[in-house]
């Protein structure tokens, strides 16, 4: 009888070793700066930012806000899913909350890979849209940088102008600054996230 269950067991563990061996494993991003084989260098630039690599998929972001003409204080948290359309054209979709309650958030992207240009469209469910663009530049270092200033619009009796400014840190995380011109006055802090990508999502 203890034969019988020892082999039973020892199949039984073969089994979950084969099975665990075929599950597929998703692989880890990895940086768009192609491997030079050396040291980087002054004047090392690198390539133009793949889009449908580096932003589809889900992300997470904790944002803190402080008062100001698009709502009160607190912590924002939310997910933005970025799915490919074509070659060129990007969509996002962002579902958060903050201290004023749900709100969402849809982006379409249109990316010039070769002009280096980025636009697009934001429109918030709390009742107001505004459009972005901006080159896209990048380091040696294999970090990218994009400065998006938007159109003015109105809200709450408000006209207001946002600046984002992106830095593709890595594969997995990016930070954005963001400041707010409120009335034609001077832009002032509105907060730096992190958007950080879930992997496997």
């Amino acid at each position: 009888m203890k034969t019988t269950l020892s082999l039973a067991g020892l199949g039984v563990t073969l089994l979950v070793g084969v099975l665990t061996a075929q599950t597929p494993q998703q692989p880890m991003p990895k940086g768009q700066m192609p491997d030079l084989g050396r040291p980087t260098r002054p004047g090392d630039v690198a390539p133009p930012l793949d889009f449908s690599a580096y932003f589809p998929g889900a992300w997470t972001f904790e944002w803190d806000v402080p008062d100001g003409p698009l709502g009160p204080s607190g912590r924002i948290t939310g997910t933005t899913i970025y799915k490919r359309i074509d070659d060129r054209f990007f969509e996002a979709d962002t579902a958060a909350t903050g201290p004023a309650g749900p709100f969402k958030l849809h982006e379409t992207i249109g990316y010039n890979r070769d002009e280096k240009f980025l636009s697009r469209y934001v429109t918030d469910s709390r009742g107001y849209a505004y459009l972005q663009s901006s080159p896209v530049s990048g380091d040696a270092g294999g970090i990218y940088y994009i400065y998006f200033e938007s159109s003015p619009f109105t809200y709450n009796g408000h006209t207001i102008r946002i600046k984002h400014n992106l830095r593709l840190l890595s594969p997995l995380n990016y930070r954005v600054a963001i400041s707010v011109s409120d009335n034609g006055g001077p832009f002032v802090n509105y907060g730096n996230p992190w958007w950080r990508k879930d992997v496997g999502k």
